[in-house]
């Protein structure tokens, strides 16, 4: 069955939109859990000449998306991702764990940050995109195709295993960074994980292209979007339970990356108004 709640959705900015398409969610089996964090299916039929705009502040982690028009690798988005959706279709989608997307790829992701390459660029990934095409097109609405479209995946996902021990161990810190609030600095993560600053420094570069500081700080944004969606808090309140100075030390850092302000965003996309005060 798909998974409705899922805790990945704190970083789509838009489920709640009008006319936002449901999401098929599914865990990958345990011995995948190294390699993949989930698997989305989304599944669409809009009214003619009525789009609509996904808007995902991604996690630290590359992708992989094979839609009827489209298949690629992407690497982690810095920014904030923005898909049109129009007319009916659909996508299988993996999000890879943060240590797997080297392996997975069979080379090196960290120059694939704010891009993607075409899956068919892959050899071991390309015979894919045809055979998910032809399982998932006579109904992509129906979970057997969505279980027999993962099973091909997960096949050919599986052949990265074992994960290196330095993935593994990128794993564990983004991890520890997405598990902790209180976790506000490079140096509490440095301190925490027992490593140099060097030594992570290079991790994160080696497999994401990303600095700790930047997985500490896109944390901290997917905890205020959800936080913003749901009325929970006054923006002050967030910001200093953010580990942010001040309100607009928040505001400023929320609207560079998602272009908009905690204010609006939290009156048009959130559940309740979040109070700015």
């Amino acid at each position: 069955m798909p998974d409705s709640s899922h805790p990945i959705d704190r970083a789509r900015l838009t489920e709640r939109a009008r006319l936002a398409p449901p999401v098929h969610r599914y865990p990958p089996p345990e011995h995948l859990q190294p390699l993949v964090r989930h698997y989305w299916i989304p599944v669409w039929d809009l009214p003619e000449g009525t789009p609509v705009v996904e808007q995902v502040l991604q996690y630290p982690t590359c992708l992989i998306v094979i839609a009827q028009d489209y298949a690629r690798f992407y690497g982690v988005a810095r920014g904030l991702s923005t898909v049109t959706l129009q007319g009916r279709g659909w996508g299988v989608g993996l999000m890879l764990q943060p240590g797997a997307g080297t392996a997975v790829a069979a080379g090196d992701v960290s120059a694939l940050v704010d891009t993607h390459r075409d899956l068919t660029e892959f050899a071991h990934l390309a015979h894919l995109v045809p055979t998910v095409r032809e399982l998932m097109a006579p109904d992509p609405g129906n979970p057997d195709r969505h279980a027999a479209a993962l099973r091909e995946v997960e096949q050919r996902v599986e052949a990265a295993l074992p994960l290196s021990a330095d993935g593994a161990l990128l794993n564990t810190v983004v991890q520890t960074v997405e598990s902790d609030p209180d976790l506000l600095s490079v140096t509490q993560l440095v301190d925490r994980l027992g490593l140099s600053e060097r030594a992570l420094q290079r991790l994160t570069g080696r497999f994401l292209g990303l600095t700790p500081k930047w997985l500490i700080q896109r944390r901290r944004l997917h905890e205020a979007t959800h936080h913003l969606k749901h009325g929970t808090q006054t923006l002050a309140d967030l910001a200093a339970n953010l580990g942010y100075t001040d309100q607009a030390h928040l505001t400023r850092d929320f609207r560079r990356v998602t272009g908009h302000t905690p204010g609006d965003f939290a009156r048009t996309l959130g559940r309740d108004s979040a109070p700015e005060q």
